[in-house]
């Protein structure tokens, strides 16, 4: 691919592309896991700009990226130019004539657009107050991986209206499948805040009839990165949207549980379920890593054709 294709938002990718990605990602993660070498990004480079905090972020693109043979270099904004004032536009001009790819954890939507729009290389949105494109493509993945196909399928989103929320919802437009959103009043989602024509989501003040029937179940902490001095108001607002064990009983039988992580049990979700048979969660963590594989090699090389 000659253009440069960047992956701010779900939806900057088509149907098509994601089955191709999930396949990669099917075929990536086979190879890894029989500990054959794989690396079809030898001697390129991956940047990783982190504005805001990370475990599970950090460590699935610096090990991924080894992995397919490349390199990633870690810059925080406090220790660099970035955290002195320096233009976004200037840096994304300097840092894309040194690597091939650039993924950036930070607060605005608005940051990571300017970096893309100067940009020479592609550039992975890691994480932003609006959405988390790479979780849902791990999310998506994990459910492909135990469930089958996601096409009709229902998912309930429980708790706070967040990035990861909003990116269910282009998910599903795109996908083919429904997601049920049920949130405290005061926090509801809006179709026209998560860019989306609002055609397969449905809101429910009651969590659990948001749960009835849905085929998976999934939630966040009530307090996300930056919102830390709200902590108290919404853990009273929240206190009826918790993921138990009579929620996980009126979803479908076999529906899983998800959880970005990190969790706090007995907050939006009891021990009993992150911990028990019906959720996927550590499935749905280590998949970040071989999603994240297949969107680099197709950010940087393309459709390929897999090795025998």
């Amino acid at each position: 691919m000659s253009e440069i294709r960047h992956f701010l938002e779900f939806k900057d990718l088509n149907r098509e592309e994601f089955e191709y990605l999930f396949e990669r990602t099917r075929w990536i993660k086979d190879r890894y896991k029989n500990y054959k070498q794989y690396w079809p990004l030898a001697d390129r480079t991956l940047v990783m700009i982190f504005e805001k905090q990370s475990t599970r972020t950090r460590l699935s693109f610096e090990a991924g990226m080894q992995q397919l043979g490349g390199f990633a270099i870690y810059l925080n904004t406090r220790d660099s130019q970035l955290g002195r004032g320096e233009p976004v536009e200037d840096a994304a001009q300097v840092i894309s004539r040194m690597c091939d790819i650039v993924m950036i954890r930070t607060f605005k939507q608005e940051i990571l657009e300017r970096f893309a729009a100067n940009s020479r290389v592609p550039v992975i949105n890691g994480l932003t107050n609006e959405y988390h494109p790479c979780q849902i493509l791990a999310d998506v993945f994990t459910w492909i991986e135990r469930c089958g196909p996601v096409q009709g399928k229902t998912v309930a989103w429980i708790g706070d209206s967040n990035n990861v929320c909003s990116t269910w919802l282009q998910a599903a437009e795109l996908l083919d499948f429904k997601v049920n959103v049920s949130t405290p009043p005061g926090y509801e989602v809006t179709a026209q805040e998560c860019g989306i024509a609002g055609t397969h989501f449905e809101q429910f003040a009651d969590p659990m009839e948001a749960a009835r029937g849905a085929d998976l179940i999934s939630t966040d902490v009530w307090t996300s990165m930056g919102f830390e001095a709200e902590n108290e108001a919404r853990k009273r607002a929240f206190c009826d949207w918790q993921v138990d064990a009579d929620m996980m009983r009126v979803a479908a039988p076999d529906a899983l549980f998800l959880h970005c992580l990190p969790a706090h049990r007995g907050e939006e979700v009891t021990a009993e379920v992150i911990d028990g048979p019906q959720s996927a969660v550590w499935d749905e963590a280590e998949n970040r890593m071989h999603t994240q594989k297949a969107l680099l090699e197709y950010l940087l090389l393309g459709r390929v054709e897999a090795p025998q």
